[in-house]
């Protein structure tokens, strides 16, 4: 039976690394729970948090370092949320995001992405600072969303999903954008099921 450290020395000498594929593993298992509305997706969010902590801080892209530290506090509040909702993991509703909170989320999200730039700018070696900050701060909205249960936070992260495809492949990371390519086609069937969650609570014929 091949080993992990045999494992680990393949991935290395096909430009991955072993804490990239568990972040793989974790990533893709997180968001398909997530679809499912399923709240041990939070858990599984902490350990993918953690690994990619590691590896986004060995190639350079020190604000997506920092969103995985965030992503980490917001998986722990996002089970807690969840689970308050009722005993059930489904018991928290889906529902649709309104019109003032959206620009309210909006205009936090281009404030959040300007501080970061500024900051980033200055830290020697960050990788694409200005697209990097901008992918953060819209993922940190499309999360706190996911902890509401807000319908619409699919359609951000389809958006996030795209970008960050050609920014892991700029930065030699092929396993992350397959990764990415999977949340891609994830949100886009998450978008749907949930979609259909919301119709499917509404009283009969006030869904539209």
């Amino acid at each position: 039976m091949t080993s992990l450290s045999g494992i680990c020395q393949w991935l290395v000498a096909h430009g991955s690394t072993c804490m990239e594929a568990a972040g793989f593993l974790t990533g893709v298992l997180n968001v398909w729970l997530v679809t499912r509305q399923n709240i041990w997706s939070w858990p599984i969010g902490v350990a993918n948090a953690l690994f990619y902590t590691i590896v986004f801080a060995r190639t350079g892209l020190y604000s997506d370092t920092g969103l995985q530290v965030v992503y980490f506090a917001l998986s722990l509040y996002g089970w807690w949320h969840w689970w308050r909702g009722g005993p059930t993991t489904d018991s928290l509703p889906v529902t649709r995001i309104t019109r003032p909170l959206a620009w309210r989320l909006f205009g936090i999200g281009v404030l959040t992405w300007l501080l970061l730039w500024t900051i980033t700018t200055r830290i020697p070696g960050a990788a694409l600072p200005h697209i990097d900050s901008a992918l953060v701060a819209a993922s940190l909205i499309a999360q706190w969303m996911m902890t509401r249960k807000l319908a619409e936070h699919w359609l951000v992260w389809i958006v996030v999903d795209v970008i960050y495809i050609g920014v892991f492949l700029n930065r030699e990371l092929p396993l992350t954008a397959v990764l990415y390519a999977v949340f891609f086609a994830l949100a886009v069937m998450g978008h749907i099921q949930w979609r259909r969650s919301w119709r499917a609570s509404q009283p009969a014929g006030a869904a539209t």
